[in-house]
């Protein structure tokens, strides 16, 4: 069972509990009264507020486990490749809180390349880009591991602040962070192309405080855009700048794999294509691609062992 819900969690301010997580949250962002507060417990692929992390994945769990209520699953949960110890221990001690028997965290990039259908363990090199919302990882993966990896804390949660902030300085209005999303799936580009679509953004005036509708094309939000997927495909440059010779060959033949949700935005392969030169393809769902291959990584325990990231939990 694929559980596919946003990090979001609506609290009760006077009373602390959870009413609301995931879509239904997420449909509260920007639109709640004083008690009631939609916060992301995640902010740049670690956990911003751990209360709420727990109660999150507590929710989840008992949402797949149905009529388990005593479920003690095993877990594993992925995390950013650029993760301190410190941090991770922070995401074990939640998934334990939330009621896990053990639990086992994969590097990000690894998943997607496992979810991807990348040939982890075979001597070729496999280069993932994994465009999230908190951070782009970036890795090189050959015989099960991770040859070399980069992690940036720019990725899509940074693009849609990018709109925010283009539409504050150039046309003086304020949207919220809803809006700024909406406008980055459907006018969003990462490299011109024939036929691009005009839409109108609603959202605040500053000066006056009233509504406002702006006509904004995609010419536009690319540019707003610009500086975000410049630090995207910089940290790409990097990656295959650290790679060693053998693998990079193998890179040229077999391509970049894009996957994430960054990964849906317009032209984001082409744009990769263009500065680099390396051929880049579009996973099948790179949406779901790190929870398919942490999925995987569960059915398949045995045999994916050595790709999970082990340290015996200490008290």
């Amino acid at each position: 069972m694929l559980l596919d819900e946003p990090s979001v969690v609506a609290l009760n301010d006077s009373t602390g509990e959870v009413i609301a997580v995931g879509h239904q949250a997420k449909q509260m962002l920007g639109r709640t009264p004083d008690n009631i507060t939609a916060l992301r417990p995640l902010r740049d692929g670690v956990i911003a507020d751990f209360e709420a992390t727990e109660q999150m994945l507590r929710h989840f769990i008992a949402r797949v486990h149905r009529r388990r209520y005593f479920a003690k699953p095993r877990m594993v949960i992925c995390v950013p490749s650029s993760i301190t110890p410190v941090e991770q221990r922070a995401v074990k001690e939640a998934g334990y809180q939330a009621g896990a028997r053990r639990v086992y965290v994969v590097e990000e990039p690894m998943a997607a390349a496992i979810g991807a259908g990348l040939p982890v363990h075979e001597a070729t090199g496999n280069m993932i880009v994994d465009v999230g919302g908190g951070t782009t990882e970036v890795a090189v993966i050959s015989l099960g591991g991770i040859v070399t990896s980069l992690s940036i804390r720019t990725a899509g949660d940074d693009l849609d602040a990018a709109i925010i902030a283009w539409m504050k300085k150039e046309h003086g209005v304020m949207l919220g962070e809803r809006t700024a999303e909406d406008v980055k799936m459907t006018l969003g580009s990462a490299f011109p192309r024939p036929g691009e679509p005009e839409g109108e953004v609603r959202g605040r005036d500053m000066v006056t405080g009233l509504p406002r509708t702006v006509e904004v094309t995609s010419a536009d939000v690319r540019h707003a855009l610009e500086e975000p997927l410049h630090a995207i495909v910089d940290a790409v440059r990097v990656t295959l700048d650290q790679t060693p010779p053998e693998l990079a060959g193998d890179i040229m033949d077999r391509g970049i794999v894009l996957t994430g949700g960054g990964a849906l935005l317009r032209g984001l392969d082409e744009r990769i294509r263009h500065e680099t030169g390396m051929p880049v393809h579009v996973a099948d769902d790179p949406l779901v691609s790190v929870a398919m291959g942490a999925g995987r990584c569960v059915e398949e325990f045995e045999a994916l062992q050595q790709v999970l990231v082990t340290n015996p939990r200490r008290f």
